[in-house]
């Protein structure tokens, strides 16, 4: 008798996690409809046993540096295990890294997004070379030589681990290095040097403190050339087969994101190729770290996501003090407040990747307001994924803080997002700078919010706060985050007051921009309907 188990909660795999009414709802919103059944075969694999077990497996066996072979040859090659492999090749395979750059289709970008959103879930490390990989592509384009015959390769659905040269490869995977030991995200303090080559190449030489996915085939990389600051394509391997003068010089030891490889590495005359002009590299990369801030936001959201599902999962099959937790009006509050900071996370993610899709197909009004509410985005849902993690962790107690629980390896991973591609301080930094250099950057943010107006006094009331604060020019630098909180807010509030129910909308503008509720999780104010709410997720797609 003292081994019978009773009252512990069965494993959540067998569902879907695609059925997720935020996201197919955003889906069909921003024009990719017609991805909803490969999105739903996607979500299938992500909700079974087999994929949890290779996120599992990809996290207790980390990459491993090997920097010779047994004879003394450098190799700098990163060994993975076998599950790390398998999150790649579904990944790849369903186009979640630069597939969309070669789709015609309107709606590719969000069909895109809405998949690294379920598949992230399973596993959120192996996202890194995926988002790097769809990041590549809009830098690369500043060299339009250099895009012809890399981006065929970098938009194969073929998984091809290893280093061979690219033009023998079924596909090729791309990764960054930006940031220098010196300097941080202050890269124009950068002093790896380009030095040019008489055939129009150059030779790299310098030390680079990060180096995202240093397993990949080519590198994006920030050089200081004769004409200044300069961005370049360092390919692992050369044309010819010998390995490029890239030394791994360890893998960084890091508190979450485990399964996924990040260096530290020399260039001892490392081969590299210009993309766009001398002087040019930091706007020229900037192409690249606006596409992965959009990743960041839909990682978080779906972190959100997952440990939202969890928590409600756990709350309907654990009972307490004679009721179920679900059942418990406390709990309920818990569960519903989590419930609506992921919908609104999901409803700005789905936004933002419809204005990227549309931008990337030249429309002028979306790209203005994705330079605006990208940044703000990116701010805003990252720094409320680590808080939703820890709520969603203690919705399980004890059972929560352990490792079998999958929560300890979210909640280690919540915090990555707010300081990749720029921690707070630079994102909330980077909003100043749109509003001050782009008025129609401003102007875009401000009308997408109005297409609310009148539908909520809350609202209304909280986007006329919004006007005011930005209309005042004193200390704005040091009132930035507060700007890009406030922005954030009535951003996800003009999106849910139009597209999610009423009973969400109603808790989001009640607890977020009224004051109604209080700052924790869990607080709520009395006559919600919180039923509907949580109902949302437990019968995802009611």
């Amino acid at each position: 008798m003292t081994h019978d188990v009773v009252n512990q909660v069965p494993p959540l795999t067998g569902h879907d996690v695609s059925a997720d009414a935020a996201l197919t709802e955003g889906l069909a919103r921003e024009g990719a409809g017609w991805a909803l059944e490969e999105l739903r075969r996607l979500g299938a694999l992500a909700g079974s046993e087999r994929a949890a077990e290779w996120g599992r497996l990809a996290n207790e066996h980390p990459p491993v540096l090997r920097t010779h072979d047994r004879y003394g040859h450098r190799i700098d090659e990163v060994e993975f295990h076998p599950a790390w492999h398998e999150l790649m090749a579904v990944a790849v395979a369903g186009g979640l890294h630069a597939a969309p750059w070669a789709d015609p289709r309107p709606g590719a970008h969000v069909a895109r997004a809405a998949g690294f959103y379920v598949w992230s879930q399973v596993e959120a490390g192996h996202g890194c070379p995926v988002s790097m990989t769809y990041a590549a592509v809009p830098a690369l384009r500043h060299a339009p030589q250099l895009a012809a015959e890399w981006e065929p390769r970098l938009a194969s659905r073929e998984y091809d681990f290893g280093l061979r040269p690219a033009a023998a490869k079924r596909g090729v995977l791309a990764g960054m290095a930006m940031t220098e030991k010196q300097g941080g995200s202050d890269v124009r303090a950068n002093a790896t040097r380009a030095e040019p080559l008489s055939d129009g190449t150059y030779a790299l030489t310098g030390h680079k403190w990060f180096n995202s996915a240093p397993m990949c085939d080519v590198f994006l990389v920030l050089a200081r050339a004769p004409g200044g600051l300069t961005c370049f394509l360092l390919p692992r391997v050369l044309p010819g087969g010998d390995r490029n003068a890239m030394r791994l010089m360890r893998l960084k030891d890091k508190l979450g994101n485990r399964s996924n490889a990040s260096a530290e590495v020399e260039y001892h005359g490392a081969l590299a190729w210009r993309v766009g002009e001398e002087g040019r590299g930091v706007r020229t990369i900037l192409e690249m770290v606006n596409t992965t801030r959009l990743d960041c936001v839909i990682g978080s959201a779906a972190g959100m996501r997952y440990g939202l599902r969890q928590a409600v999962h756990h709350a309907a099959h654990r009972s307490a003090f004679g009721r179920r937790l679900v059942d418990q009006p406390l709990m309920r509050n818990v569960l519903a407040d989590l419930a609506v900071e992921a919908e609104a996370a999901t409803a700005l993610m789905t936004r933002l990747a419809g204005a990227t899709d549309r931008a990337a197909a030249g429309d002028a009004a979306e790209a203005a307001l994705r330079r605006t509410a990208l940044a703000v985005g990116k701010y805003w849902v990252c720094k409320r994924a680590p808080a939703h993690a820890a709520e969603a962790m203690e919705c399980l107690g004890g059972n929560g803080y352990v490792e079998d629980s999958q929560l300890p390896r979210l909640f280690r991973e919540s915090p990555l997002n707010g300081i990749w591609e720029g921690s707070g301080n630079v994102a909330a930094l980077d909003v100043l700078r749109a509003l001050g250099r782009e008025p129609e950057a401003l102007e875009a943010f401000l009308g997408e919010v109005a297409l609310a107006a009148g539908a909520d006094r809350r609202l209304d009331d909280a986007a006329g706060r919004l006007r005011t604060s930005l209309s005042d020019p004193a200390d704005l630098e040091s009132r930035a985050r507060r700007i890009t909180e406030d922005m954030a807010l009535v951003l996800q509030g003009s999106l849910l007051v139009r597209h999610a129910p009423a009973a969400v909308a109603d808790a989001f503008c009640a607890s977020r921009l009224s004051g109604e509720g209080g700052r924790a999780f869990g607080t709520l104010p009395s006559g919600l309907d919180l039923d509907a709410v949580i109902g949302r997720v437990a019968h995802p797609g009611a």
